[in-house]
């Protein structure tokens, strides 16, 4: 294996942190938590974090024992130090990933930066913050984790949070966080801490299963279209690989199709720009009717409204909505009520989200399937750290079967074989209707048991924990329960330990792997066994009335047709969900510099920073020749217009008097009509210093609405392109070519903005001195 370099690196450093641990553990309680101040001195003085890891490792380890009554295994203290160093750790699961944490986070945090570790639910981090918490305490050092009110936390309270030592967060809650940070009006409001060091648990799903869909913060209503019945409408009318193909969970139009468009709403060029609200508004409807599904990627609920289904936990994503005008498309097509769409006014991936942080590692017990993935993207080596005690777990050959009727009736039989011993059983199935349908099918057989669909973290991890007890029987989704330990209850080892029984191939061989590892962790005896069909909903084949046939009997089939067939739709699966993550981290490439020369900006302003007078005549000046070389300045009301839209509400007789004729005239008498304009406006302030504040506040809104305006149209030019996936057309490079145009042309509109807001402004001083500016 290719991580055996890297393996025996950690065991040296292990051998050191062993060999100080003697010493260490010597040490009276005060004088172990002083050894905090002391290992950030010595930072100070130049000792680098590598150079004190031993003795800080040690410290950790030594604490965790006398605080917490866990002392790491070797393994452990060798996947801290492999997060240290900055890889992707694979432990088997029970091996303990919260324990192994708490050693590097301790030393990173030894810099005074913040640290942070991501998890994917509020009840793990909340959980792990208030455990892991008391022994950084111990050790001096601070610990925060989401509150339960997180809805009521304000930017004060989040600023005492993201100033702990050790900051415990889920992915989303730290994303949305860093997003709205850079929306704050003032220097004072921004809370988060800086993105140092990071360590993401459970991070196959983080960085993979959830990458794909970027992180949005919606803002103001836009205006809502007519057109969602109307496309909705034309798109029934359309015939499959005549009219459109669908291929890999992408659909297009074909040149039958696009000659249907065109005729259907009477225009000449379907890919023009002038019609590109048509052009969107059918591939969103389009993609609505053929690759969204009812009942599997969205519900429509007893109060007809369309809730998203997410495809990892199976659960129902409430108050989520896709965007773009998506999720309206999907409301057009299933005629419920269509709601209001919003603009994008922040966005970011996971992937360019965590590649900000100066240092970045993770863990998760199914990680290295994914290895190349993660080093391509995340620029990260995926070690695999050995299990404490040898897994004695026997994972039984895959059951391979032609319907879903005779799979799960199998499956049924399994359980009831297992459950009469009294040996606990934990079925995993892919999403919440199998959970359903599975457990309709034991209460058939009078089998009691508990269902978890991954609802409520909360509950789900009491219910799971005793998922290893004697009699037991638990139907769950994939990742229901996942972070909590499956512990087996009294005479269950002798039993044989847990079963688990998977019902339906799954998404990608990771999710497997994690619902096997549920069973014989530290040693622990168990099984696992999989039963699969070519019902399930990875399979789709191309040829789907052959396999209807298979399926229905009419047709015969050997097992190892099956097998192939099975297991090769869930390699084609795995292969688009990694072009689906490529192609998401391709788009927001486009914008991560974007945001990073914004996001830059702002902090400048907040700061104090403003244009000079220098300056804000330089962007008028460059905003006028830029006017008059695209306009027929001969029209003296076309001047007028501009001088009453940019410049002042009045207009004087120089314009009268100004020969249309002279170009570099022109621009002069404007660029003095702006030098008035600026002096007028300096006037009013008698404080040099609330001028300055109303030059960066007239700044940044001119510079928050433009990039409004840049990521919301990005946002539904995604969808629009989407539809071109057709022969000789690369979406991506269509994308990255129209992004780029309209970035070129939002900066205009920004600079002209610029000089709009701090001309036509009402601007006033109130009584207790703060300033009120209505802007034009």
């Amino acid at each position: 294996m290719k991580t055996r370099k890297e393996l025996r690196k950690l065991k040296s450093i292990l051998k050191k942190v062993k060999q100080k641990e003697e010493e260490v553990s010597k040490l009276s309680d005060k004088q172990l938590a002083a050894l905090t101040s002391q290992f950030k001195r010595r930072y100070q003085e130049g000792e680098t974090l590598d150079d004190l890891l031993p003795e800080a490792f040690a410290a950790m380890a030594v604490a965790d024992e006398r605080i917490l009554g866990k002392h790491p295994y070797d393994v452990q203290i060798m996947a801290g130090i492999a997060l240290h160093l900055g890889f992707l750790a694979e432990m088997s699961t029970g091996e303990g990933k919260t324990l192994s944490a708490t050693m590097p986070l301790y030393l990173n945090a030894l810099t005074g930066k913040s640290c942070v570790l991501v998890t994917t639910n509020e009840y793990l981090a909340i959980r792990d913050g208030k455990e892991m918490g008391e022994v950084y305490e111990f050790m001096g050092l601070s610990c925060s984790y989401p509150p339960a009110n997180a809805d009521e936390e304000d930017n004060e309270k989040r600023k005492i949070r993201y100033s702990a030592d050790i900051i415990y967060s889920t992915n989303t809650g730290l994303g949305f966080d860093y997003l709205f940070n850079n929306l704050v009006k003032k220097a004072d409001d921004r809370f988060l801490c800086d993105l140092y060091y990071v360590i993401i648990d459970e991070a196959d799903a983080v960085l993979l299963d959830m990458a794909i869909m970027p992180l949005v913060i919606s803002g103001v209503p836009r205006v809502q279209s007519n057109l969602y019945a109307l496309c909705d409408f034309f798109v029934t009318a359309l015939v499959q690989d005549i009219d459109y193909i669908e291929e890999e969970q992408a659909v297009w139009l074909t040149p039958k199709g696009v000659e249907f468009a065109e005729n259907f709403f009477g225009i000449p060029n379907f890919y023009g720009k002038e019609y590109f609200e048509i052009n969107r508004h059918v591939t969103l409807a389009l993609r609505a009717h053929v690759l969204l599904k009812r009942n599997k990627d969205y519900v429509v609920t007893d109060e007809n409204e369309v809730e998203l289904v997410d495809a990892g936990t199976g659960r129902l994503m409430h108050g989520v909505k896709l965007r773009g005008g998506q999720h309206q498309a999907i409301e057009s097509k299933e005629k419920v009520e269509i709601t209001q769409e919003f603009r994008t006014v922040a966005s970011i991936t996971y992937q360019n989200l965590f590649l900000m942080f100066e240092k970045m590692a993770g863990m998760s017990g199914t990680i290295l399937d994914a290895k190349d993935e993660l080093f391509d993207t995340y620029h990260k080596k995926v070690v695999r750290i050995p299990t404490n005690r040898p897994v004695i777990r026997d994972d039984r050959k895959d059951l391979y079967y032609k319907n879903a009727q005779t799979q799960f009736w199998s499956a049924v039989a399994k359980v009831l074989e297992v459950h009469k011993t009294g040996q606990p059983v934990l079925i995993v199935l892919n999403s919440v209707q199998d959970t359903d349908l599975f457990s309709k099918l034991l209460l058939q057989e009078n089998v009691p048991h508990n269902v978890l669909n991954a609802n409520n973290a909360f509950w789900e991890a009491e219910i799971i924990s005793g998922a290893g007890q004697l009699n037991a029987v638990t139907v769950a989704t994939s990742m229901a329960g996942r972070g909590t330990d499956i512990k087996l209850g009294e005479g269950v080892r002798e039993l044989g330990g847990l079963a688990v029984i998977g019902v339906g191939r799954m998404d990608n061989t990771r999710n497997e792997r994690q619902a096997r590892g549920r069973s014989g962790r530290q040693g622990d005896p168990g099984f696992s066994q999989y039963f699969v069909s070519l019902e399930d909903d990875v399979v789709n084949s191309e040829d789907n009335e052959k396999l209807e046939k298979i399926i229905d009997g009419k047709r015969r089939i050997t097992k190892h047709r099956l097998k192939k067939i099975i297991n090769g739709a869930q390699k084609i699966k795995t292969e688009y969900s990694e072009i689906s993550r490529k192609q998401a981290v391709q788009y927001d490439e486009v914008l991560k510099r974007q945001r990073s020369f914004i996001y830059e900006a702002r902090d400048g302003l907040l700061d104090g920073g403003t244009l000079a007078e220098t300056q804000l005549i330089e962007i008028a000046r460059r905003n006028i020749h830029e006017f008059v070389k695209e306009n027929d300045c001969s029209d003296r009301s076309v001047l007028t217009r501009y001088i009453l839209d940019n410049v002042s509400y009045t207009i004087d007789e120089g314009l009268t008097t100004l020969r249309l004729d002279d170009k570099e005239a022109i621009e002069r008498y404007l660029v003095s009509r702006v030098r008035r304009g600026l002096g007028s406006q300096r006037m009013k302030f008698q404080d040099r210093d609330k001028y300055e504040q109303f030059i960066r506040e007239a700044t940044l809104k001119a510079l928050d609405d433009g990039w409004v305006e840049l990521i919301d149209y990005l946002e539904q030019l995604k969808y629009a392109v989407s539809g071109r996936a057709s022969a000789q057309r690369n979406i991506i490079y269509e994308y990255q070519n129209e992004a780029y145009e309209s970035y070129l042309d939002n900066e205009k509109t920004v600079k002209r903005n610029i000089i709009r807001n701090i001309l036509l402004s009402e601007v006033s001083i109130n009584k207790k001195g703060n300033l009120n500016v209505i802007y034009p």
